[in-house]
């Protein structure tokens, strides 16, 4: 389940949609960390956030500076529920995408 959503200026991300296929619930407890540049949020009952009542994950601003992304981001959301993770992708995670899959597909650079 894939979704894209804005970061508020509190960091809060609309994850509804995407976090239900995870089986989530409001309150559910979690952990936020960044890991090669992404923002992976699992459950965990040690967790420092919580799934709001609204769906919302928040996160951490420290987490946000590592991964450069600011009030206003549109981000990729990705659930994995065999890995029972969300993945956030920022823009500059898009981007490598974006720029292996076009190397791949016209042997060359960027469109």
């Amino acid at each position: 389940m894939y979704g894209f959503a804005v970061v508020n200026d509190r960091g809060r991300i609309a994850a509804q949609s995407v976090v239900q296929t995870l089986g989530w619930q409001p309150g559910t407890p979690l952990s936020i960390r960044e890991q090669a540049g992404l923002v992976v949020v699992t459950a965990d009952p040690g967790g420092g956030s919580r799934l709001t009542g609204d769906g919302h994950v928040r996160l951490p601003v420290t987490v946000r500076r590592w991964c450069g992304v600011e009030a206003g981001s549109r981000v990729l959301l990705v659930a994995d529920p065999v890995g029972g993770r969300l993945v956030v992708h920022p823009a500059a995670s898009l981007d490598m995408m974006v720029t292996s899959r076009h190397a791949d597909a016209f042997g060359g650079g960027v469109a």
